[in-house]
């Protein structure tokens, strides 16, 4: 063989050798996480979340026997930091984002991931962000849009309230849930008596409370961040609030109920997660998480978990890591727990990236979260 064929065969080895390459490369994964700033408990939980996935998705043998490497970078709870990260995560090369998770980050952020095409999972639950026609944005949570209607309904059945006032932090999430809220409530005959904003990071909730029981309503609506809500819990508490206080996911979770020690007793909230439902997948998912972070998990960390599992079920079903292919699979996909136990509980996605999947309502007693009622998904009529 003269040297120009050895070379020329070189070459044709080399250029048969760069796709099963990529194909042998680990998959990139990154995430967009609040660890600092006032995102801290949520992003922590759902960074260590996706990280206790990659572990045990990596020590089964990875996705389509690739590894996942998964990188995660801080946004400081910061939307102009979440958008240049972005930018950042998209030169990395990344298959797949994850997060961030606050609704205002995550709606300037995603415009990176987009036009890149890059699919960008969020533990935002602001209606808007799969309300603006990006294909490549999906949920680990519900939207405040498939939620509230829920909490409207238990406040008119079970609570049977004919007012309510309503205690929201006034940024992107909170704006989102308040409007949902109104509507919802309106949609059941539940007068809104009292609309009372909080500012993000609000440490006084001496007025706010004062405005909420002034207002003579039948009982409370709290949506605020996790830190916020444990102020308002002990603010209730020390004003001798007796009416019934209900919330959404952030209103009871562990970091709150740490934080607002007896005064969270009693407070009830919609949960799509919590790592006290009954679920054989969730109590594996529960005892997996505190014997790697010797802490319990709240939603956030589920919901991270559960992602990264449907990047994983997603992937296998196209047969390759191909972003484009895998934002179209999302479209209507349901993933069971039966095929995947990893995504905790049965979901299905819509055509804008919405999940849909059973839901719980859930009191604090005794310092613990008790599941009262499982809700079955808004799809189950």
């Amino acid at each position: 063989m003269n040297h120009h064929a050895r070379l020329a065969a070189a070459i044709f080895a080399f250029a048969v050798a760069i796709p099963a390459l990529a194909q042998q490369r680990p998959v990139a994964i990154v995430g967009l996480v609040e660890l600092s700033g006032t995102g801290a408990t949520a992003g922590t939980n759902f960074d260590n979340g996706v990280k206790l996935a990659v572990k045990e998705i990596n020590a089964a043998g990875g996705i389509l026997g690739r590894k996942i490497e998964y990188t995660s970078m801080d946004t400081q709870s910061n939307p102009g930091v979440a958008k240049a990260l972005a930018q950042k995560a998209v030169d990395q090369g990344a298959y797949v984002v994850m997060g961030p998770v606050f609704s205002g980050s995550i709606i300037v952020s995603m415009a990176e991931t987009k036009r890149a095409e890059i699919p960008n999972f969020t533990g935002g639950e602001a209606a808007g962000i799969t309300q603006q026609g990006n294909p490549y944005v999906f949920r680990t949570s519900f939207t405040q849009s498939t939620a509230m209607p829920k909490v409207a309904k238990y406040i008119k059945d079970a609570v049977k309230a004919k007012s309510v006032a309503i205690v929201w932090v006034n940024n992107d999430f909170g704006k989102g849930g308040r409007d949902m809220m109104a509507k919802a409530l309106d949609a059941q005959g539940v007068k809104v008596v009292a609309d009372i904003p909080t500012d993000p990071g609000q440490v006084d909730f001496s007025g706010a409370v004062l405005k909420a029981k002034q207002s003579g309503a039948d009982a409370l609506f709290v949506y605020t961040n996790e830190e916020e809500s444990a102020r308002a819990l002990r603010e209730l508490k020390k004003q001798g609030y007796d009416k019934p206080i209900i919330g959404e996911t952030t209103l009871t979770g562990q970091k709150v109920i740490e934080l607002a020690g007896d005064a969270a007793n009693g407070a009830v909230a919609h949960v799509g997660l919590t790592v006290d439902a009954p679920q054989p997948t969730i109590k594996a998912f529960d005892q997996k998480f505190q014997g790697e972070y010797k802490y319990k998990s709240d939603h956030n960390g589920m919901k991270g978990y559960s992602g990264m599992y449907v990047v994983k079920a997603i992937t296998e079903k196209i047969g390759k890591t191909d972003s484009k292919a895998f934002a179209a699979a999302m479209k209507g996909a349901k993933i069971s727990t039966k095929d995947h136990p990893g995504v905790l509980l049965d979901v299905s996605f819509d055509q804008n990236g919405d999940l849909d999947r059973e839901s719980f309502l859930v009191k604090v007693e005794n310092g613990k979260q008790v599941v009262t009622s499982i809700l079955p998904p808004a799809s189950a009529k």
